[in-house]
């Protein structure tokens, strides 16, 4: 099941697994303290202090780690190699970073043991609570129960959805009625009987949610008074679209219509919220060139000693509402790279990039002098990324509703370069829209922070670069 939380879908395990581990983090202080100090009577404990500081400051900073490490995300799996390794690798940041500010602090530091104990306690505690959270989301009784009113070529990508075996969607897919003159695209053993009302048949099957998957919904198609009558008894009843967009994270284009965009809820501007945006673009941003200027240094000497050119690369994008601006990335590919003067697709193993320009695009160092355009205001540090006037002008032709990705800021990092892989080709472009409308449609500061924890995931695990 997944709720909305600031108008982003997160899954409610999810959220609940956050909210456990942060009140076992806030609890393995005082915890901690009172099993250090046993045989003292509380006297010790006094000497410490108030211990509600120090317990924040561990739950904040064990959020921010485990989070950057990827370890709330719903996929998760026990049995993954890597996963004891993330969690292993995260608690010993986390205490390491929390032992630093401890000291760094000298009102805040709480000794070894009180420490080394609290530590091991929240290691223990949450190692259980996500074996729990993992088998509960593995048990198909838990998961939201879905029918799908329609068997055409929209309604089929549902299934194929549900038999994603390394997909997060936690729904049980009870199976499809056939309503109207569709053509029928589904299996046999997914069918369920026609004639029967579709109350009896949410009654039946337990459903929690029907999902409106007929392309007209005129003439009965959609069996509105049926429809109607389940709604009536407390079963949701949700479009092909925003179903997708709920359980995907994305806005699937092979549903999407016009009058959706238009009535749906989202795709909203005000000044407020620019202004809010607009100061978090700046802090941000200035926060991390402080941080990243010694690598950018170093950056860019390993460049000029490497190969003859310039250190930064300037190149033509599009950006807010059709507007051209220069965007700046360190150099990564040889000065010839496009000496036709015809822009080319970055390739797999591209011959053009220097060994440098491997690394530092695998790091996503290339990006860092995007920092300007952000100072600038030509870019926010979050939203889709932008592209080439020549490639715009392509995509637009073959890919419906492709320029509505200006309707916000491009950003350096952003939701489809995150979910995924780098883009190369149209078909790439096409399923990057369906995220960059997501995010159009939902962004907020909330999904911004999202965004940039798993950016950090990115940055250290190598995933999608080219």
């Amino acid at each position: 099941m997944k709720i909305r939380v600031f108008r982003h879908y997160v899954h409610a395990p999810v959220w609940i697994l956050a909210l456990v581990e942060g009140v076992i983090f806030f609890a393995s202080i005082y915890v901690g303290a009172e099993l250090r100090f046993l045989e003292f009577s509380g006297a010790g404990i006094e000497d410490l202090g108030p211990l509600y500081p120090r317990a924040i400051i561990l739950t904040v900073t064990m959020f921010v780690v485990l989070t950057s490490m990827g370890l709330y995300r719903s996929d998760m799996k026990l049995e993954d190699r890597s996963y004891l390794s993330l969690f292993t690798i995260a608690y010993s940041i986390g205490f390491l970073s929390i032992t630093a500010l401890f000291y760094m602090f000298p009102s805040l530091h709480l000794g070894r043991g009180v420490l080394g104990i609290a530590f091991l306690l929240a290691a223990l505690a949450s190692a259980i609570t996500r074996y729990i959270f993992v088998h509960l989301q593995d048990n198909t009784s838990t998961k939201r129960r879905i029918l799908v009113l329609g068997t055409g070529s929209r309604a089929a990508r549902i299934a194929e959805i549900a038999k994603q075996k390394n997909d997060d969607n936690r729904f049980h897919l009870v199976g499809f009625v056939e309503r109207g003159t569709e053509d029928n695209e589904i299996d046999e053993h997914l069918l369920l009987p026609r004639n029967t009302p579709l109350i009896a048949l949410a009654r039946k099957y337990n459903v929690d949610e029907i999902v409106v998957g007929v392309r007209q919904r005129r003439g009965g198609n959609s069996s509105m008074d049926e429809l109607l009558e389940c709604r009536m008894e407390g079963i949701r009843v949700t479009d092909l679209s925003s179903f997708f967009e709920r359980e995907t994270g994305k806005v699937q284009l092979e549903s999407l219509n016009p009058s959706w965009i238009v009535y749906c809820e989202g795709f909203n501007r005000s000044d407020i919220r620019n202004i809010v945006k607009r100061m978090f673009d700046v802090i941000v941003s200035l926060v991390l060139l402080l941080l990243t200027l010694p690598v950018m240094v170093l950056t860019a000497i390993l460049i000029k000693l490497e190969s003859r050119g310039p250190v930064f690369y300037r190149q033509r994008r599009v950006g807010e509402c059709g507007h051209p601006f220069d965007v700046i990335k360190f150099r990564s590919m040889r000065t010839d790279a496009e000496v036709d003067g015809k822009p080319q697709w970055a390739k797999t193993n591209d011959n053009r990039v220097t060994r440098v320009g491997w690394l530092i695009r695998k790091l996503r160092i290339d990006e860092l002098p995007q920092i300007i355009n952000v100072i600038k205001g030509d870019m926010s540090f979050v939203g889709p990324r932008p592209e080439r006037p020549y490639f715009i002008n392509q995509l637009a032709e073959s890919i419906p509703y492709y320029l509505t990705r200006h309707s916000v800021k491009p950003g350096i990092t952003g939701w489809a370069q995150v979910r995924y892989p780098y883009g190369a080709s149209v078909e790439d472009a096409k399923q990057k829209l369906q995220y960059d409308l997501y995010y159009a449609k939902n962004h907020t500061l909330f999904l911004d922070l999202v965004i940039l924890f798993e950016t950090a995931q990115v940055v250290l695990f190598g995933k999608g670069a080219r």
